[in-house]
C-alpha cells in the first residue's frame, strides 16, 4: 500500500515528507486542519448522505478555511493570501 501511495505522489508531482516514528512535527499542520474541520463544521452538522457531506466540507474548505479564516501560523492571514504572496515571490525570483 505505501509503495502504491508513493507512486501516486510521484505521478502527481508531490514530495513525500517523512519524520522519525514518534515525531509529530510533520503531522502538526494536518492535525490542526482536521481539528478545525471537525470543531468548526462537521461536529455541528448532520449529513444525510455521503455526497451531502462531501459538498458541505468542500464548501467549508474552499470558501471559508482557505479564503477567510485567519491562521495564526500565517501571521493571521488566510492561506489563499499567503499562497498568492508565495507565488508572486517565486515568479519574481
Amino acid at each position: 500500500m505505501s509503495a502504491e501511495f508513493g507512486r501516486t505522489l510521484d505521478r502527481i508531482g508531490l514530495r513525500r515528507s517523512a519524520g522519525r516514528t514518534g515525531i509529530c512535527f510533520d503531522n502538526a499542520m494536518a492535525e490542526s486542519f482536521f481539528g478545525a474541520l471537525k470543531n468548526e463544521r462537521v461536529s455541528r452538522v448532520t449529513y444525510l448522505t455521503r455526497e451531502a457531506a462531501r459538498q458541505d466540507i468542500t464548501r467549508y474548505i474552499e470558501f471559508w478555511y482557505n479564503r477567510k479564516r485567519l491562521h495564526s501560523a500565517e501571521g493571521y492571514r488566510p492561506p489563499r493570501e499567503v499562497h498568492a504572496e508565495y507565488e508572486k515571490l517565486r515568479i519574481a525570483a
